[in-house]
């Protein structure tokens, strides 16, 4: 009589669909019928049915509760390695700006330098341009003074062999 009633519970609960259904449903059904029919808990097929069906309705929570906790350690590694992934970036971003700051002192380190031996090899070269000029000056000048002085020794020279050709012309000429 109790298996007629839990069939007709289980046609009433879908027809066909009800066999498809998971065991938990229908172990629900059943042990709804056995305490409708008022059968005695006593029967040791009853307690055993029963005891089976709690053990079935532990094991599916258990099931449950282990598959929900897989759930939950998944979310917690996905954001775990979004931490991470995170970190990963703004490490990256920090090492990027300082290598950017970096560079940029570099090139101004080397801008400085660059002007710097623009200026001293500038500097060099008016100082040897005017080096030169004074030297060129000097050399000139002391050309010059040559010069003159070779002049004037030779117009002495000449003044002298004019006087003397003079003297002796007027000593002949007498």
């Amino acid at each position: 009589m109790v298996t007629q009633t839990v069939k007709n519970k289980l046609k009433t609960r879908g027809g066909e669909k009800a066999e498809s259904t998971k065991k938990d449903d229908n172990l629900k059904i059943f042990h709804d019928t056995l305490t409708e029919a008022g059968e005695p808990a006593r029967n040791p097929l009853s307690e055993f049915v029963s005891q089976a069906e709690k053990a079935y309705v532990d094991y599916m929570d258990a099931e449950r509760r282990v598959a929900k906790a897989y759930h939950e350690n998944e979310i917690q590694l996905t954001k775990a390695y979004k931490r991470a992934e995170d970190q990963t970036y703004r490490t990256f971003e920090a090492a990027a700006q300082k290598a950017l700051v970096s560079r940029g002192e570099a090139m101004a380190t080397a801008t400085k330098s660059r002007e710097d031996a623009i200026r001293q090899a500038e500097e060099a070269y008016k100082s040897s341009e005017e080096a030169a000029s004074r030297d060129y000056e000097k050399a000139i000048n002391t050309a010059k003074a040559a010069r003159d002085r070779n002049m004037e020794k030779a117009w002495n020279a000449r003044e002298e062999t004019a006087e003397q050709a003079w003297q002796i012309y007027a000593k002949i000429s007498r």
